[in-house]
C-alpha cells in the first residue's frame, strides 16, 4: 500500500468558502508540506493542474532538491503541450530527480476552461488526441530509433529523445477517466488507473471493467484512488471536523458550483456530483464516505471520516478490491499531513523510510517493526 499526499498549488484553507485562515500557495508553504510528508514517510505527492494552479513541472523541479525519497505525480496535458516536449520534460525531471517522477495524464473535463487554453475539441476528440499523444510519448521514451507517427490530431517525423530516463521504459503513467473512450485509452497505455472516491461497490465495478479491457490488450494494471480524509481520535470529533469544514458553505455557493459542474463533460465529475446532487442531507454516501467537499469542489469530492480504526478499515475495503495507491488530502494540508500520519499510518500495512533512508515497516497492529528484523 502506498500513501500519497497533495500539494495545494492553488492555495490552502481551513474551511471551504471562508477566507479566514486561508494561505496562498507560496513556494515556502509548498516546500513546508513537501518536506513534512517526505519526513513522515508518505510515498509521494500529487501536484494538481489547471488554470488556477501553479505549473506542476516547475513546482516539482523546485521541490525535488529539498526532499529525499518523495515521488512527484505531475500532469502532462495532451492538447496543451506537444508529446515530444512533454517527453523531454519528463526525461529531464526523471533524471534530475533520480527516478522520482510519476506522470499523471490529464485530458481535461471543462469545455470552458479548455477553450481558455485554446483547445476546442469535444469530449471524445480529446481522448482520441490523448491516445495519439501517449502513443508518441511512449515511443519517444522507450525507443532509441527515430519516431514517426501520423494521426488525426498529431503528426511527428524523425522524433528522437537523446537523453534516457532513469525509470525504464519511462516514468509510470497514471490516469483517471470514467467514460468508455477514456477507459479504452487507459487500458492501452497506462500503468496505474485512478478513480475518485466513489463507494466501494462502484469502485469494484470500475476495477473489474478495467481489468477486462486491459486483458484484451494483453496488459495488466495497478489501481489507485483519490480521497480526502478527516481522521480524529474519536468518531464524534471526526464528524465535528467534517461539519465545521463546510459551515460557511451556503446554498447560493452550492448552486453556483452545481452550475459549473453541469457544464463539464467529465464522466468522473458527473459520478461525483450524482452522489449528492447538491443536497446537504445526502452527504454520507457510503459508511464513513462523506461528500461534503464535493458540494463546491470539482474533482475529488469525497472524504473518509472517522476514528483511526474505522478509517483504516474503510481503506482496507478499497485495498481488498485491488487499490494499491491512496492519494489523500485534508484541510489545511500541512497540519492534516501530520494528523493522518500519526493516527492512521500505524494501522496500515505501509513501508516507511526514515530520514536516514533506513527502511522500517509500519505494522497494521500499531508500532514499527525494527529495521534489524527486516530481511
Amino acid at each position: 500500500m502506498e500513501i500519497f499526499w497533495f500539494i495545494p498549488t492553488n492555495g490552502d484553507f481551513r474551511q471551504l468558502n471562508n477566507s479566514e485562515g486561508a494561505r496562498p500557495a507560496t513556494y515556502n508553504y509548498c516546500k513546508q508540506i513537501a518536506e513534512a510528508v517526505d519526513d513522515l514517510g508518505y510515498t509521494g505527492v500529487l501536484i494538481p493542474t489547471g488554470k488556477t494552479c501553479e505549473e506542476g513541472f516547475i513546482v516539482a523541479s523546485t521541490l525535488v532538491p529539498v526532499t529525499k525519497n518523495l515521488k512527484y505525480l505531475v500532469a502532462v496535458r495532451p492538447g496543451l503541450m506537444s508529446p515530444s516536449f512533454a517527453a523531454r520534460m519528463s526525461a529531464t525531471l526523471d533524471r534530475f530527480s533520480e527516478g522520482r517522477l510519476l506522470i499523471n495524464v490529464v485530458a481535461g473535463g471543462d469545455p470552458v476552461e479548455m477553450a481558455g487554453e485554446g483547445v476546442f475539441l469535444d469530449h471524445d476528440e480529446r481522448y482520441e488526441l490523448t491516445d495519439e499523444f501517449l502513443t508518441i510519448w511512449r515511443q519517444l521514451l522507450a525507443e532509441e530509433e527515430e519516431v514517426g507517427f501520423k494521426g488525426d490530431h498529431l503528426r511527428i517525423e524523425g522524433g528522437q529523445l537523446p537523453y534516457p530516463t532513469v525509470q525504464k521504459p519511462y516514468p509510470p503513467l497514471y490516469f483517471g477517466g470514467s467514460s468508455p473512450v477514456a477507459m479504452d485509452v487507459a487500458a492501452e497505455h497506462v500503468d496505474v488507473y485512478l478513480t475518485w472516491g466513489e463507494p466501494p461497490a462502484q469502485v469494484e465495478k470500475k476495477i473489474t471493467k478495467m481489468r477486462e479491457l486491459a486483458a484484451k490488450q494483453g496488459r495488466t494494471l495497478k489501481f489507485g484512488i483519490r480521497l480526502h480524509v478527516i481522521v480524529r481520535p474519536t468518531e464524534e470529533e471526526a464528524w465535528e471536523a467534517a461539519n465545521k469544514l463546510i459551515e460557511h458553505v451556503d446554498d447560493e455557493t452550492i448552486a453556483q458550483a452545481q452550475n459549473v459542474f453541469k457544464r463539464m463533460d467529465s464522466e468522473g465529475q458527473r459520478l461525483m456530483t450524482s452522489l449528492h446532487e447538491g443536497d446537504r442531507d445526502r452527504l454520507e454516501v457510503s459508511p464513513n464516505l462523506w461528500a461534503g467537499v464535493g458540494l463546491v469542489r470539482t474533482g475529488a469530492g469525497t472524504a473518509l471520516v472517522g476514528d483511526p480504526d474505522t478509517v483504516a478499515a474503510r481503506i482496507k475495503e478499497y485495498a481488498d478490491l485491488g487499490i494499491e495507491t491512496f492519494i489523500l488530502s485534508g484541510y489545511p494540508h500541512l497540519e492534516e499531513a501530520y494528523t493522518v500520519s500519526e493516527l492512521l499510518f500505524p494501522r496500515l500495512p505501509i513501508e516507511k523510510k526514515d530520514s536516514s533512508n533506513q527502511k522500517t515497516f509500519l505494522s497494521p497492529f500499531g508500532g514499527d517493526i525494527k529495521p534489524a528484523a527486516v530481511k
